[in-house]
Parts: C-alpha cells; sequence; structure tokens
C-alpha cells in the first residue's frame, strides 16, 4: 500500500505536469484522480465516481451557480456599467483621479454581479481600461484599480467560490454572503485612500476631469441618478432577500434574473440577440465551471478517502505548531497554489482538507472560509503567474505589456494582504455582522 506522503507527491507531481502541458483542469484533475486511485485501490475506486457526481450536479446550492452567472451576463450586456460609472462620476464629482475611484466602486459591483474573477476582470477592463488611458490616467493605476474592483467580485456577495465553499464544508451561504461584507468594505475604503493621496502626491497620475462646457441640467442628473441606483438596488435585493430569510441563495440566484431581465427592458436592451449572447456565454462558463467542480471533488474525495486530513494534522502536530501558526501555514500552501491554478480548483481541492482541521483547533468554519477567500483573492493577482494577470492582459491595448500589469498591482495587493492580516488577528471583524443577523 502507498503510504499518503508519497501519493499526494504524486498527485501534486500529475497534477504539474498536466497542467505544463496545458491539459482542460476537469478532465486533468479527475483523470488524475482515477489513474492513481486505479493503480493503488483497484476497481473500487470507481465506486467514488457516482456518489461524487450526485453530490456535485445535483447539489441545490450549487444550483445557484448558473443563475448568478446568468444574471451577471444580462447586467453587464445591458448598459449596467455605463449606468453606473455615470452616477459613481456625478457623485464622487470633480476629484482628482475621480475616475479611478469610479472604477473600484462601479468594477467591484461589476466583479460581484458576475461572481468569478476572470470574467469581472474582463468585463471591467473592456469598460473602463481605455476611457481611463484616454484621459491621461497613469497606465499602471489604471490597471491597477480594474485588477483591483475586478477581482473583489469573488468577495462581494453572490460569489461563485463562496458557494462552492459553502458545499464543499457544508456551512451556510448566508452566513458566508454576510460575513464578507466588513472585509469587503475595509478593502474598498482603503484602494479609495491609496488613489486618493497617491493622486495628491503625484498630480501626473490622475488628470483632474475637465468642467464641461454644457453643465448637466437637474433632468439629466436625475436620469444619471435614477438609472445608478436602479443597477445598485438590484445588487441590495439579490443579497437582503438571503439575510432577511426570504429566499435561499439559488431562489435569490432566480430573483436576480428575473430582475436583470427586467432592467435590461427599462434600458430598452431586452432584445432576441442580447439574450441569445448572454445564454451562450452563460451557458459556457457553467459548463467550465461544472467540469472543473466535478473533475476536482474527484480528486478530492479520492484524496480524503486515502487520509490526506490525518497527514496534514499529523504533520502540524509534529510541528509543534500554534494553532494561529497552522492557520498561517495553510495561507501561505493556498498562497502558493494560487499561482499555477484558479480560485475554483483551490477551493474544491483546500476546503474539505483545511476546514475540518481549522475547526478542530477552534476556530470558526465561516471566518476560516473568509480567509481562505481573501487569500484567493490575493493569490490570483500575485506576479509571476497569478492567473487574473493574464486576463487583463487579455483585454490590454497592445501597448501594455506583461511588466506594465506586474507593477501596477503591487500597491494593491500589499492592500489586500494586510486585510487578510487585520481579519487574521481580529476574527470579530469577520463574524461581528453575521452572528448579529443571523445568530
Amino acid at each position: 500500500m502507498i503510504s499518503i506522503e508519497v501519493l499526494t507527491g504524486v498527485l501534486l507531481a500529475c497534477i504539474l505536469a498536466a497542467f505544463a502541458l496545458g491539459a482542460p483542469v476537469g478532465l486533468a484533475l479527475g483523470g488524475i484522480a482515477m489513474a492513481v486511485g486505479y493503480a493503488t485501490w483497484g476497481e473500487g475506486l470507481f465506486n467514488v465516481i457516482p456518489t461524487t457526481l450526485e453530490d456535485t450536479h445535483f447539489s441545490f446550492i450549487l444550483l445557484a451557480i448558473p443563475l448568478y452567472i446568468y444574471m451577471g451576463q444580462l447586467l453587464t450586456r445591458s448598459g449596467i456599467g455605463d449606468a453606473m460609472f455615470n452616477a459613481s462620476q456625478m457623485i464622487i464629482g470633480r476629484v482628482r483621479g475621480s475616475l479611478a475611484i469610479s472604477v473600484i466602486f462601479v468594477c467591484s459591483m461589476i466583479g460581484a454581479m458576475v461572481g468569478i474573477i476572470g470574467a469581472g476582470i474582463m468585463t471591467s477592463g473592456s469598460i473602463a481600461l481605455r476611457p481611463m488611458l484616454e484621459r491621461g490616467y497613469n497606465k499602471r493605476l489604471a490597471l491597477g484599480v480594474i485588477m483591483a474592483g475586478g477581482g473583489l467580485g469573488i468577495l462581494i456577495p453572490p460569489s461563485i467560490p463562496m458557494i462552492m465553499f459553502a458545499s464543499a464544508t457544508q456551512n451556510s451561504v448566508g452566513r458566508m454572503f454576510i460575513a464578507a461584507l466588513v472585509p469587503a468594505a475595509i478593502i474598498i475604503v482603503l484602494l479609495v485612500a491609496y488613489v486618493v493621496i497617491s493622486c495628491k502626491l503625484d498630480h501626473n497620475k490622475a488628470p483632474l476631469d475637465k468642467v464641461p462646457d454644457v453643465a448637466p441640467t437637474t433632468k439629466e442628473k436625475w436620469f444619471t441618478a435614477r438609472d445608478g441606483l436602479l443597477s445598485l438596488i438590484l445588487i441590495f435585493v439579490v443579497l437582503g432577500s438571503i439575510i432577511m430569510g426570504i429566499a435561499t441563495p439559488t431562489e435569490s440566484g432566480a430573483i436576480g434574473v428575473v430582475g436583470a431581465i427586467l432592467l435590461a427592458m427599462f434600458f430598452k436592451r431586452l432584445k432576441p440577440r442580447m439574450v441569445k449572447n448572454a445564454g451562450m456565454q452563460a451557458a459556457l462558463l457553467v459548463s467550465v465551471a461544472m467540469w472543473i467542480i466535478f473533475g476536482a471533488s474527484v480528486f478530492s474525495n479520492f484524496h480524503l478517502l486515502m487520509g490526506v486530513q490525518n497527514m496534514v494534522a499529523s504533520f502540524t502536530q509534529d510541528l509543534g505548531l500554534s494553532p494561529i501558526m497552522v492557520i498561517i501555514m495553510f495561507q501561505l500552501i493556498m498562497l502558493l497554489l494560487g499561482f499555477i491554478i484558479d480560485e475554483f480548483i483551490i477551493v474544491l481541492m483546500c476546503a474539505p482538507i483545511f476546514t475540518p482541521i481549522a475547526v478542530s483547533l477552534g476556530y470558526d468554519p465561516i471566518w476560516f472560509g473568509i480567509l481562505m477567500i481573501l487569500n484567493i483573492l490575493i493569490a490570483v493577482q500575485t506576479p509571476p503567474y497569478g492567473f487574473a494577470l493574464f486576463y487583463l492582459k487579455g483585454i490590454a491595448p497592445p501597448g501594455i505589456s506583461m511588466l506594465d500589469i506586474y507593477k501596477s498591482v503591487a500597491p494593491f495587493v500589499l492592500i489586500k494582504l494586510s486585510v487578510l492580516a487585520i481579519c487574521m488577528m481580529f476574527p470579530e471583524l469577520v463574524l461581528w455582522l453575521p452572528n448579529k443577523v443571523m445568530g
């Protein structure tokens, strides 16, 4: 019988080799687990597959994923981004760096609508990057705020990785959503403060917006505010229906889809072509996500059945680490994983292994889940191999190099690392609101 230590090494080596060869993630994870499992267990391994398929593809919690993705596609194709930008610009006013501040707020909301990092950054970048560069913003500031804001979608509900964490660890999605609000608010405040201070210290980073030749009328301001407010209301309705116990996360996803259709009608963008394109893109994203979930779940279940939890627990005991040092070690492992794999896989691989150990050490699983989401948010944006860096490069103009993108993210990654450290030191920042709202 192969020891769990050797088996883990073999599995990780096979994963790295598969990713280096460009194999599809879901098929690589599932295929590696089945091949190694068959070599060690024989045909008994295949009993894992039907139960895994049932747990993942027929999970009521995971049914929310296609609903939220479809809602995000409808919203981003119906003029919501423009409406939110215009309203944000009007509220902020003529301040140096105002467009960058708007980008942080609006890209955070767009990322939340989409619910996954890649789509959030690419959607936000498609809307916001060119206007910032055309107005003379420093390209590193422009790239950095889009990366920082668009990536926040997995921390601002409704978040697909949060749903996956809750499903994988049998925890409350509603509590996860509420627990993320305070850390997300802290990050947004710090990001805005950084933009304001850095633009004051260096005027070359952002020009002062020109006074328009013709001032907008009161009626035009009203329409701008109304359109932006309607966009925000839908997000609050989706989250509020969960917090108030009116709907489950899955049901709130359905509410969000209906609301997105109504908004598209209001903006006069509800056309057959738009609905078809939104549906096709959502179907593509959902199919990719579900294959990844299935493959990663097969991999994770096989690894769990082989005793990886006991191996990790024994390893931490042998090192004689204090409970908080064990949590820090988990953070470092996930940070390194974020260099080579995306957010879905990190959650599905690490949550079932690390969370029970954290709970056995006396920590709250919701707190640990938020630390995991924060960590993933940082890891996938960290040079040199963070996935999100390449998403942004994919929509950047030809003159933007990877070195520009690497340099642009540094201050924003440091801000998020500081928030991760604060939430680790002060768990009540994460747990106070869900305990207050949901008991």
